[in-house]
């Protein structure tokens, strides 16, 4: 079984920084991509930024150039620098590893969320 523990979630003030770190265990071959998505309430889950395997790194529009996405392969972990955060940045944060290979098979996993409060 594969489990994702986040880390690094709370309330920040406006303008302030996060770093929220994903880490992924079990008896896992590979992690073809791995993400960060967030619910704000009211809101449907939407993705925030996400990494391959390879490198090639994706971000919604909201988030670029506040953002940064980073992954270890080897560890299997995975993190986001939030800078300048912002009220509309607040949410659950979720871990999301897809693709992941197994010796059972190939399936997505997620983490049970952390969350995110900015405000003053």
């Amino acid at each position: 079984q594969v489990q994702l523990v986040e880390s690094g979630g709370g309330l920040v003030q406006p303008g302030g920084s996060l770093r929220l770190s994903c880490a992924a265990s079990g008896r896992i071959l590979s992690i073809d991509v791995m993400g960060w998505y967030r619910q704000a309430p009211g809101k449907q889950r939407e993705l925030v930024a996400g990494i391959t395997s390879g490198g090639s790194i994706k971000y919604a529009d909201s988030v670029k150039g506040r953002f940064t996405i980073s992954r270890d392969n080897a560890n299997n972990t995975m993190s986001l620098q939030m800078n300048g955060l912002q009220p509309e940045d607040t949410g659950v944060y979720y871990c999301n590893a897809g693709r992941v290979s197994t010796r059972i098979g190939t399936d997505d996993y997620w983490g049970q969320g952390t969350q995110v409060t900015v405000s003053s």
